[in-house]
Protein backbone atom coordinates (compact mmCIF):
# COMPACT_ATOMS: atom_id res chain seq x y z
CA UNK A 1 0.00 0.00 0.00
CA UNK A 2 2.82 2.23 0.54
CA UNK A 3 4.07 1.93 -2.99
CA UNK A 4 0.95 2.85 -4.09
CA UNK A 5 0.76 5.95 -2.39
CA UNK A 6 3.89 6.89 -3.53
CA UNK A 7 3.13 7.01 -6.56
CA UNK A 8 3.09 9.81 -8.40
CA UNK A 9 -0.31 11.91 -9.50
CA UNK A 10 -0.80 11.95 -13.32
CA UNK A 11 -0.59 16.16 -13.14
CA UNK A 12 2.39 15.78 -11.60
CA UNK A 13 4.31 13.57 -13.84
CA UNK A 14 3.17 15.11 -17.19
CA UNK A 15 4.94 18.47 -16.15
CA UNK A 16 8.05 16.61 -15.80
CA UNK A 17 7.80 15.75 -19.74
CA UNK A 18 8.85 18.16 -22.63
CA UNK A 19 5.85 17.12 -24.39
CA UNK A 20 2.70 19.21 -25.31
CA UNK A 21 0.34 18.77 -22.57
CA UNK A 22 -2.49 16.14 -24.01
CA UNK A 23 0.50 14.00 -25.13
CA UNK A 24 2.15 14.07 -21.67
CA UNK A 25 -1.29 13.44 -20.17
CA UNK A 26 -1.91 10.24 -21.87
CA UNK A 27 2.13 8.95 -21.67
CA UNK A 28 1.90 9.48 -17.72
CA UNK A 29 -1.60 8.22 -17.26
CA UNK A 30 -0.66 4.48 -18.94
CA UNK A 31 2.70 4.67 -17.50
CA UNK A 32 1.06 5.15 -13.58
CA UNK A 33 -1.67 2.80 -14.96
CA UNK A 34 1.06 0.10 -15.92
CA UNK A 35 2.90 0.74 -12.58
CA UNK A 36 -0.11 0.04 -10.34
CA UNK A 37 -0.70 -2.99 -11.89
CA UNK A 38 2.76 -4.70 -11.38
CA UNK A 39 2.72 -3.42 -7.61
CA UNK A 40 -0.81 -5.44 -7.24
CA UNK A 41 1.02 -8.44 -9.27
CA UNK A 42 3.39 -8.38 -5.98
CA UNK A 43 6.17 -6.22 -7.88
CA UNK A 44 9.28 -4.76 -5.97
CA UNK A 45 12.11 -2.41 -5.98
CA UNK A 46 11.88 1.34 -7.94
CA UNK A 47 10.94 2.06 -11.29
CA UNK A 48 12.14 5.09 -13.33
CA UNK A 49 8.80 6.14 -14.47
CA UNK A 50 9.52 9.22 -15.95
CA UNK A 51 11.68 7.39 -18.60
CA UNK A 52 8.89 5.24 -18.92
CA UNK A 53 6.71 7.92 -19.78
CA UNK A 54 9.36 9.49 -22.02
CA UNK A 55 9.38 5.87 -24.17
CA UNK A 56 5.98 5.43 -24.15
CA UNK A 57 5.04 8.73 -25.68
CA UNK A 58 8.31 8.78 -28.17
CA UNK A 59 6.33 5.04 -29.35
CA UNK A 60 2.97 7.19 -29.63
CA UNK A 61 4.60 9.59 -31.90
CA UNK A 62 5.87 7.42 -34.08
CA UNK A 63 4.04 7.24 -37.48
CA UNK A 64 2.01 3.86 -38.24
CA UNK A 65 2.11 1.68 -40.51
CA UNK A 66 5.83 2.13 -40.48
CA UNK A 67 8.16 1.10 -42.56
CA UNK A 68 10.03 -2.32 -42.42
CA UNK A 69 13.31 -3.48 -43.78
CA UNK A 70 12.68 -6.90 -45.07
CA UNK A 71 15.74 -9.42 -44.82
CA UNK A 72 13.51 -12.64 -44.25
CA UNK A 73 13.78 -14.07 -47.92
CA UNK A 74 9.76 -14.17 -48.01
CA UNK A 75 9.45 -12.08 -51.17
CA UNK A 76 5.32 -11.81 -51.20
CA UNK A 77 5.32 -11.44 -47.30
CA UNK A 78 1.61 -11.30 -46.20
CA UNK A 79 2.86 -9.90 -42.66
CA UNK A 80 5.59 -6.90 -44.17
CA UNK A 81 3.07 -5.88 -46.52
CA UNK A 82 3.44 -8.15 -49.38
CA UNK A 83 4.61 -6.75 -52.75
CA UNK A 84 6.62 -3.49 -52.36
CA UNK A 85 5.37 -1.07 -55.31
CA UNK A 86 7.51 -0.17 -58.53
CA UNK A 87 8.67 3.27 -58.63
CA UNK A 88 5.70 4.14 -61.37
CA UNK A 89 3.16 3.11 -58.69
CA UNK A 90 4.63 5.11 -56.24
CA UNK A 91 4.69 7.93 -58.12
CA UNK A 92 0.86 7.81 -59.81
CA UNK A 93 -0.09 7.21 -56.13
CA UNK A 94 1.63 10.52 -55.27
CA UNK A 95 0.49 12.06 -57.90
CA UNK A 96 -3.32 11.07 -57.31
CA UNK A 97 -3.08 11.89 -53.89
CA UNK A 98 -1.95 15.42 -54.56
CA UNK A 99 -5.24 16.82 -55.12
CA UNK A 100 -8.51 15.99 -57.09
CA UNK A 101 -8.97 13.65 -59.86
CA UNK A 102 -11.27 12.00 -62.38
CA UNK A 103 -12.06 8.76 -60.30
CA UNK A 104 -15.74 9.01 -61.11
CA UNK A 105 -15.92 11.60 -63.40
CA UNK A 106 -15.76 11.14 -67.85
CA UNK A 107 -13.13 14.38 -69.20
CA UNK A 108 -14.35 13.51 -72.61
CA UNK A 109 -18.66 14.39 -71.85
CA UNK A 110 -18.45 15.75 -68.55
CA UNK A 111 -20.62 13.40 -67.39
CA UNK A 112 -20.30 10.62 -64.28
CA UNK A 113 -17.87 8.06 -65.14
CA UNK A 114 -17.01 3.93 -63.34
CA UNK A 115 -13.70 4.52 -61.62
CA UNK A 116 -13.69 0.56 -62.99
CA UNK A 117 -12.93 1.94 -66.12
CA UNK A 118 -8.75 3.27 -65.14
CA UNK A 119 -8.08 -0.23 -64.84
CA UNK A 120 -10.48 -2.86 -67.34
CA UNK A 121 -9.47 -1.37 -70.63
CA UNK A 122 -5.57 -2.64 -69.46
CA UNK A 123 -7.17 -5.92 -67.86
CA UNK A 124 -8.42 -6.73 -71.08
CA UNK A 125 -5.44 -5.88 -73.37
CA UNK A 126 -3.14 -8.06 -70.64
CA UNK A 127 -5.81 -11.13 -70.26
CA UNK A 128 -7.40 -11.34 -73.68
CA UNK A 129 -10.96 -10.78 -71.45
CA UNK A 130 -14.04 -9.15 -72.50
CA UNK A 131 -14.67 -7.01 -69.28
CA UNK A 132 -13.15 -6.17 -66.06
CA UNK A 133 -13.04 -5.00 -62.82
CA UNK A 134 -11.57 -4.41 -59.56
CA UNK A 135 -11.92 -4.36 -55.79
CA UNK A 136 -10.01 -4.39 -52.60
CA UNK A 137 -8.59 -7.46 -52.31
CA UNK A 138 -8.86 -11.22 -54.03
CA UNK A 139 -11.60 -12.39 -50.93
CA UNK A 140 -13.20 -10.08 -52.21
CA UNK A 141 -13.29 -10.50 -55.74
CA UNK A 142 -14.49 -14.27 -55.30
CA UNK A 143 -17.42 -13.55 -52.50
CA UNK A 144 -18.50 -10.81 -55.17
CA UNK A 145 -18.31 -13.58 -58.29
CA UNK A 146 -20.32 -16.22 -56.30
CA UNK A 147 -23.04 -13.45 -54.79
CA UNK A 148 -23.27 -12.11 -58.90
CA UNK A 149 -23.42 -15.56 -60.45
CA UNK A 150 -25.08 -17.78 -57.69
CA UNK A 151 -26.33 -15.76 -55.04
CA UNK A 152 -29.59 -16.96 -53.15
CA UNK A 153 -30.97 -19.91 -53.64
CA UNK A 154 -28.47 -20.96 -56.15
CA UNK A 155 -25.85 -24.02 -56.09
CA UNK A 156 -22.20 -23.23 -56.19
CA UNK A 157 -20.23 -26.89 -57.27
CA UNK A 158 -16.98 -26.94 -55.73
CA UNK A 159 -14.22 -29.80 -55.31
CA UNK A 160 -13.94 -31.35 -51.89
CA UNK A 161 -10.17 -31.40 -52.84
CA UNK A 162 -10.25 -27.02 -53.12
CA UNK A 163 -12.58 -26.48 -49.97
CA UNK A 164 -9.03 -25.03 -48.37
CA UNK A 165 -8.82 -22.17 -46.02
CA UNK A 166 -6.38 -19.70 -46.24
CA UNK A 167 -4.77 -16.99 -44.46
CA UNK A 168 -6.94 -15.06 -41.73
CA UNK A 169 -9.56 -17.79 -41.96
CA UNK A 170 -11.00 -17.36 -45.11
CA UNK A 171 -12.97 -20.46 -45.80
CA UNK A 172 -14.38 -21.70 -49.19
CA UNK A 173 -17.60 -22.69 -47.69
CA UNK A 174 -18.02 -20.07 -45.53
CA UNK A 175 -17.77 -17.59 -48.81
CA UNK A 176 -20.34 -19.24 -50.51
CA UNK A 177 -22.52 -19.22 -47.55
CA UNK A 178 -21.88 -15.49 -47.56
CA UNK A 179 -22.84 -15.32 -51.24
CA UNK A 180 -25.84 -16.68 -50.50
CA UNK A 181 -25.72 -19.66 -52.14
CA UNK A 182 -25.88 -23.41 -51.22
CA UNK A 183 -22.73 -25.53 -51.45
CA UNK A 184 -22.20 -28.31 -53.80
CA UNK A 185 -19.50 -30.99 -52.68
CA UNK A 186 -18.00 -33.33 -55.38
CA UNK A 187 -15.48 -35.57 -55.40
CA UNK A 188 -13.19 -36.31 -52.53
CA UNK A 189 -10.14 -34.80 -51.06
CA UNK A 190 -7.73 -36.30 -53.20
CA UNK A 191 -9.49 -37.05 -56.82
CA UNK A 192 -12.19 -35.10 -58.35
CA UNK A 193 -13.29 -35.97 -61.92
CA UNK A 194 -15.05 -34.49 -64.76
CA UNK A 195 -18.57 -36.82 -64.01
CA UNK A 196 -18.63 -35.52 -60.26
CA UNK A 197 -19.21 -31.69 -61.61
CA UNK A 198 -21.84 -33.48 -64.58
CA UNK A 199 -23.71 -35.55 -61.70
CA UNK A 200 -24.13 -31.78 -59.74
CA UNK A 201 -24.89 -29.64 -62.39
CA UNK A 202 -28.40 -29.20 -62.36
CA UNK A 203 -31.39 -26.16 -63.07
CA UNK A 204 -30.52 -24.76 -59.43
CA UNK A 205 -26.58 -24.70 -60.59
CA UNK A 206 -25.29 -20.98 -60.57
CA UNK A 207 -21.61 -21.72 -61.04
CA UNK A 208 -19.07 -24.08 -60.50
CA UNK A 209 -16.07 -22.64 -58.31
CA UNK A 210 -12.29 -23.46 -59.03
CA UNK A 211 -10.53 -22.66 -56.29
CA UNK A 212 -6.39 -21.85 -55.86
CA UNK A 213 -5.14 -23.91 -52.99
CA UNK A 214 -2.81 -20.97 -52.32
CA UNK A 215 0.16 -22.67 -49.57
CA UNK A 216 -1.60 -26.07 -50.04
CA UNK A 217 -0.56 -28.55 -51.97
CA UNK A 218 -1.47 -32.47 -52.41
CA UNK A 219 0.68 -34.89 -53.95
CA UNK A 220 0.59 -38.53 -54.82
CA UNK A 221 -2.67 -39.88 -55.78
CA UNK A 222 -4.59 -36.98 -56.35
CA UNK A 223 -6.24 -35.87 -59.50
CA UNK A 224 -8.53 -32.29 -60.58
CA UNK A 225 -10.23 -31.54 -63.31
CA UNK A 226 -8.57 -28.69 -65.48
CA UNK A 227 -10.32 -25.16 -66.09
CA UNK A 228 -11.25 -26.15 -69.95
CA UNK A 229 -12.91 -29.25 -69.07
CA UNK A 230 -15.02 -27.52 -66.63
CA UNK A 231 -16.12 -24.94 -68.81
CA UNK A 232 -16.94 -27.44 -71.13
CA UNK A 233 -19.92 -28.46 -68.97
CA UNK A 234 -22.32 -25.79 -69.54
CA UNK A 235 -22.49 -23.82 -66.12
CA UNK A 236 -20.53 -20.59 -65.50
CA UNK A 237 -17.22 -21.20 -64.09
CA UNK A 238 -15.91 -18.74 -61.57
CA UNK A 239 -11.61 -19.65 -61.05
CA UNK A 240 -9.99 -18.08 -58.34
CA UNK A 241 -6.57 -18.10 -59.58
CA UNK A 242 -4.72 -16.48 -56.59
CA UNK A 243 -1.96 -14.69 -57.22
CA UNK A 244 -2.26 -12.98 -60.32
CA UNK A 245 0.68 -15.00 -62.72
CA UNK A 246 0.72 -12.26 -65.73
CA UNK A 247 3.76 -13.35 -65.93
CA UNK A 248 3.72 -16.51 -68.10
CA UNK A 249 7.32 -16.46 -69.49
CA UNK A 250 8.82 -17.09 -66.17
CA UNK A 251 10.05 -20.82 -65.26
CA UNK A 252 10.28 -19.69 -61.99
CA UNK A 253 5.76 -19.45 -61.90
CA UNK A 254 5.41 -22.71 -63.98
CA UNK A 255 3.52 -24.18 -61.40
CA UNK A 256 1.22 -20.92 -60.62
CA UNK A 257 -2.16 -20.81 -63.00
CA UNK A 258 -1.58 -17.79 -65.48
CA UNK A 259 -4.95 -15.93 -65.95
CA UNK A 260 -4.90 -15.98 -69.83
CA UNK A 261 -5.16 -19.57 -69.74
CA UNK A 262 -8.84 -19.12 -67.82
CA UNK A 263 -10.06 -16.41 -70.02
CA UNK A 264 -9.20 -18.41 -72.83
CA UNK A 265 -11.06 -21.30 -71.46
CA UNK A 266 -14.31 -19.61 -71.41
CA UNK A 267 -14.38 -18.75 -67.69
CA UNK A 268 -17.21 -16.52 -66.70
CA UNK A 269 -15.00 -14.61 -64.60
CA UNK A 270 -11.28 -14.96 -63.52
CA UNK A 271 -10.24 -13.76 -59.92
CA UNK A 272 -7.23 -12.95 -58.69
CA UNK A 273 -5.08 -10.48 -56.43
CA UNK A 274 -3.09 -7.14 -57.67
CA UNK A 275 -0.60 -7.43 -54.34
CA UNK A 276 1.09 -11.11 -55.09
CA UNK A 277 2.74 -12.00 -58.08
CA UNK A 278 1.53 -9.07 -60.32
CA UNK A 279 3.39 -6.76 -58.17
CA UNK A 280 0.81 -4.01 -57.33
CA UNK A 281 -1.17 -2.44 -54.29
CA UNK A 282 -3.80 -4.77 -52.24
CA UNK A 283 -6.59 -5.39 -54.91
CA UNK A 284 -8.97 -8.07 -56.36
CA UNK A 285 -9.20 -8.44 -60.19
CA UNK A 286 -11.79 -9.81 -61.98
CA UNK A 287 -11.80 -10.34 -65.61
CA UNK A 288 -13.64 -12.90 -67.85
CA UNK A 289 -17.51 -12.39 -69.82
CA UNK A 290 -18.84 -9.39 -70.30
CA UNK A 291 -22.10 -10.27 -68.63
CA UNK A 292 -20.33 -11.35 -65.72
CA UNK A 293 -18.67 -8.38 -65.24
CA UNK A 294 -21.65 -6.05 -65.43
CA UNK A 295 -23.84 -9.02 -63.05
CA UNK A 296 -20.83 -8.55 -60.64
CA UNK A 297 -20.66 -4.44 -61.38
CA UNK A 298 -24.39 -4.22 -60.77
CA UNK A 299 -24.45 -5.85 -57.56
CA UNK A 300 -24.50 -4.26 -54.08
CA UNK A 301 -21.39 -5.59 -52.45
CA UNK A 302 -19.57 -4.27 -55.53
CA UNK A 303 -20.12 -0.52 -53.44
CA UNK A 304 -18.81 -1.99 -50.50
CA UNK A 305 -15.94 -3.89 -52.07
CA UNK A 306 -14.51 -0.94 -54.13
CA UNK A 307 -11.27 0.02 -54.69
CA UNK A 308 -10.38 3.52 -53.39
CA UNK A 309 -8.15 6.04 -55.33
CA UNK A 310 -4.63 5.67 -54.86
CA UNK A 311 -5.02 1.79 -55.07
CA UNK A 312 -6.45 2.18 -58.32
CA UNK A 313 -3.79 4.52 -59.49
CA UNK A 314 -0.87 1.89 -58.60
CA UNK A 315 -2.55 -0.70 -60.06
CA UNK A 316 -2.78 0.99 -63.23
CA UNK A 317 0.66 1.73 -63.50
CA UNK A 318 1.41 -1.71 -62.34
CA UNK A 319 -0.69 -3.23 -65.09
CA UNK A 320 1.17 -0.21 -67.72
CA UNK A 321 4.35 -2.07 -66.91
CA UNK A 322 3.01 -5.80 -67.59
CA UNK A 323 2.48 -4.60 -71.32
CA UNK A 324 6.35 -4.59 -72.00
CA UNK A 325 7.35 -7.93 -69.96
CA UNK A 326 11.19 -7.02 -69.87
CA UNK A 327 10.40 -3.57 -68.26
CA UNK A 328 8.16 -5.28 -65.85
CA UNK A 329 10.66 -7.87 -64.84
CA UNK A 330 13.17 -4.91 -64.31
CA UNK A 331 10.87 -2.58 -62.21
CA UNK A 332 8.22 -4.73 -60.74
CA UNK A 333 10.15 -5.72 -57.64
CA UNK A 334 8.37 -8.66 -57.13
CA UNK A 335 9.70 -10.07 -60.83
CA UNK A 336 13.30 -8.78 -60.01
CA UNK A 337 13.54 -10.16 -57.12
CA UNK A 338 12.47 -13.65 -58.73
CA UNK A 339 14.69 -13.13 -61.18
CA UNK A 340 17.40 -11.92 -59.49
CA UNK A 341 20.73 -13.49 -61.05
CA UNK A 342 23.59 -15.23 -58.99
CA UNK A 343 25.87 -12.57 -59.72
CA UNK A 344 24.41 -9.90 -58.12
CA UNK A 345 23.01 -11.90 -55.16
CA UNK A 346 26.64 -12.84 -54.21
CA UNK A 347 27.18 -8.64 -54.53
CA UNK A 348 24.59 -7.81 -52.45
CA UNK A 349 25.94 -10.09 -49.58
CA UNK A 350 29.10 -9.50 -49.70
CA UNK A 351 28.54 -5.96 -49.34
CA UNK A 352 26.12 -6.83 -46.26
CA UNK A 353 28.57 -9.23 -44.70
CA UNK A 354 31.51 -6.36 -45.60
CA UNK A 355 29.19 -4.01 -43.75
CA UNK A 356 27.93 -6.03 -40.49
CA UNK A 357 31.99 -7.11 -40.11
CA UNK A 358 34.14 -9.99 -38.59
CA UNK A 359 30.62 -11.81 -37.22
CA UNK A 360 28.45 -12.09 -40.47
CA UNK A 361 29.16 -14.95 -42.65
CA UNK A 362 28.02 -15.95 -46.42
CA UNK A 363 26.08 -19.11 -46.88
CA UNK A 364 23.47 -21.06 -48.22
CA UNK A 365 20.08 -21.30 -48.33
CA UNK A 366 17.15 -20.59 -50.09
CA UNK A 367 14.33 -18.05 -50.01
CA UNK A 368 10.55 -18.59 -50.50
CA UNK A 369 7.75 -16.52 -53.27
CA UNK A 370 5.68 -16.41 -50.33
CA UNK A 371 2.27 -14.79 -50.00
CA UNK A 372 0.37 -18.28 -50.48
CA UNK A 373 2.06 -18.41 -53.64
CA UNK A 374 4.74 -21.52 -55.16
CA UNK A 375 4.92 -23.07 -51.16
CA UNK A 376 7.39 -25.70 -52.72
CA UNK A 377 9.60 -23.58 -54.60
CA UNK A 378 13.10 -22.94 -53.62
CA UNK A 379 15.37 -20.17 -54.40
CA UNK A 380 18.63 -20.53 -53.80
CA UNK A 381 20.94 -17.90 -52.83
CA UNK A 382 24.24 -16.71 -50.81
CA UNK A 383 22.59 -15.10 -47.45
CA UNK A 384 24.20 -13.13 -44.42
CA UNK A 385 24.38 -15.75 -41.22
CA UNK A 386 25.26 -12.94 -38.30
CA UNK A 387 27.17 -15.19 -35.41
CA UNK A 388 25.33 -14.44 -31.64
CA UNK A 389 22.36 -15.01 -30.05
CA UNK A 390 19.47 -14.85 -32.67
CA UNK A 391 16.44 -14.30 -30.63
CA UNK A 392 18.28 -11.26 -29.22
CA UNK A 393 19.64 -9.97 -32.18
CA UNK A 394 16.50 -10.53 -33.78
CA UNK A 395 14.81 -8.46 -31.05
CA UNK A 396 17.53 -5.54 -31.28
CA UNK A 397 16.82 -4.84 -34.78
CA UNK A 398 13.41 -5.34 -34.43
CA UNK A 399 13.85 -2.04 -32.25
CA UNK A 400 15.71 -0.33 -34.93
CA UNK A 401 14.40 2.63 -36.57
CA UNK A 402 13.31 1.28 -39.24
CA UNK A 403 12.95 -2.29 -37.34
CA UNK A 404 14.92 -4.90 -39.81
CA UNK A 405 13.42 -8.66 -39.90
CA UNK A 406 14.89 -11.00 -40.80
CA UNK A 407 14.30 -15.33 -39.83
CA UNK A 408 16.78 -17.53 -37.40
CA UNK A 409 17.49 -20.71 -38.73
CA UNK A 410 19.85 -23.63 -37.81
CA UNK A 411 20.25 -21.26 -34.31
CA UNK A 412 22.00 -18.64 -36.24
CA UNK A 413 20.13 -14.93 -37.41
CA UNK A 414 19.97 -14.69 -40.88
CA UNK A 415 19.75 -11.45 -43.63
CA UNK A 416 18.54 -12.94 -47.24
CA UNK A 417 19.64 -9.42 -49.77
CA UNK A 418 17.11 -11.09 -52.14
CA UNK A 419 14.45 -9.24 -50.52
CA UNK A 420 16.82 -6.08 -50.13
CA UNK A 421 16.76 -3.27 -52.19
CA UNK A 422 20.29 -1.89 -53.19
CA UNK A 423 19.65 1.66 -51.06
CA UNK A 424 18.51 -1.04 -47.94
CA UNK A 425 21.63 -2.77 -47.75
CA UNK A 426 23.73 -0.15 -46.00
CA UNK A 427 21.28 0.43 -43.32
CA UNK A 428 20.37 -2.79 -42.70
CA UNK A 429 24.29 -3.32 -42.11
CA UNK A 430 24.03 -0.34 -39.98
CA UNK A 431 21.68 -1.63 -37.50
CA UNK A 432 23.09 -4.98 -37.09
CA UNK A 433 26.34 -3.53 -35.94
CA UNK A 434 24.52 -1.40 -33.58
CA UNK A 435 23.00 -4.78 -32.29
CA UNK A 436 25.90 -6.38 -32.06
CA UNK A 437 27.30 -3.16 -30.04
Amino acid sequence: MDALRALPSVDRLASELDLPHRLAVIAARAVIDERRKELLAGATGDADLLARAHERAARSARRSPRRVLNATGVIVHTNLGRAPLAADAQAAVARIADGYSDLEWDVETGARGSRHDHVAGLLCELTGAEAAMAVNNCAAAVLLAAAALAGPGRDIVVSRGQLVEIGGGFRIPEVVAQAGARLVEVGTTNRTRRTDYERAIGPATGAILRAHPSNFRQLGFVQEVEVEELCELGAPVIDDVGSGDLAEDLPALADEPPVRRSVAAGAALVCFSGDKLLGGPQAGVLVGRAEAIAAARAHPLARALRLDKLSLAALAATLALHREPERARAEIPVLAMLTADATELADRARRLAEGIGALAEIVEASAKVGGGALPLLELPGPVVAVAGPPDALAARLRAADPPVVGRIQDDRLILDPRTLAEEEIEPVAAAVRAALG
